[in-house]
């Protein structure tokens, strides 16, 4: 066996090391989980509406005649609105506006935006009841999505029916991160107020479990980058192609020449 051949079988021996190796301290997620104090998150977090939401609407009563016209009737259509025909339980889905309003039957147009889905019952509630004993509502989102992307076994975009979604329970959707994944660098990616803020979080360390970023909310991203390791694997590869692609065109030329 030549000595270039050698080397280059090292060369790839050493980067298929390099690209396997990790510690546990480089892979384990909540390492100190036992040493934490965490809190209760249930009472800290409720989904607030924001614009182009679609939120599903039921109402209804003991007496459904007196709410039919709180809801659209068979067949109707109306701007911003979709209908399911069920003579039973006629279910509204309206979409946000650009204003952050809806337009809903009988009461007009509401400012919804920045209500949690719990404020928004209430104020329905409150209104309704005026022509309504004890009127039942529902209120659920019915485009909560998120994104995750780089180094998971399914990225993309996912649609997912409660407003209480964890960053893990995310990162499941996606088929968790990759053996590659650089776990304490994760980029979460979240409009606020109309402007694009970003926070890193590393899933090695349990702090991350009693903030504001532990659960998700509409349209977040998570973007999950590779490691060191990995990138430098990658970028020698890329170059041993490159090298490698360049001798085969050499020895090619060189066969026609002598």
């Amino acid at each position: 066996m030549s000595k270039p051949v050698k080397s280059t079988i090292l060369l790839l021996a050493l980067l298929s090391l390099l690209t396997a190796c990790a510690t546990s301290r480089d892979v384990l997620y909540l390492q100190d989980i036992d040493k934490v104090q965490l809190h209760d998150l249930a009472t800290r977090y409720e989904a607030v509406i924001k614009k182009d939401d679609e939120l599903k609407i039921i109402i209804t009563s003991a007496d459904k005649t007196v709410t039919d016209p709180y809801n659209f009737t068979i067949g109707e259509v109306s701007s911003g609105f979709t209908t399911q025909s069920d003579p039973e339980t006629p279910i509204m889905s309206c979409i946000v506006d650009a204003r952050g309003d809806i337009s809903f039957p009988i009461l007009g147009r509401i400012h919804v935006e920045g209500m949690t889905r719990t404020q928004l019952i209430d104020y329905l509630k409150e209104r309704i009841s005026a022509d309504v004993k004890d009127p039942i509502i529902y209120v659920s989102f019915k485009n909560y999505k998120f994104t995750v992307l780089g180094e998971v076994r399914k990225p993309g975009t996912y649609t997912y029916g409660t407003e209480k979604l964890t960053i893990l329970q995310a990162l499941g959707y996606a088929g968790d991160l990759g053996p590659a994944a650089r776990r304490d660098g994760i980029i979460l990616i979240r409009e606020v107020d109309g402007r694009l803020e970003h926070v890193k979080i590393d899933l090695r360390a349990s702090a991350f479990l009693d903030t504001e970023y532990y659960f998700l909310q509409q349209n977040d991203i998570l973007y999950v980058p590779p490691s060191a390791p990995r990138l430098m694997a990658s970028n020698i590869w890329s170059t041993l192609g490159t090298i490698l692609s360049g001798m085969s065109v050499t020895i090619a030329l060189l066969s026609l020449i002598l």
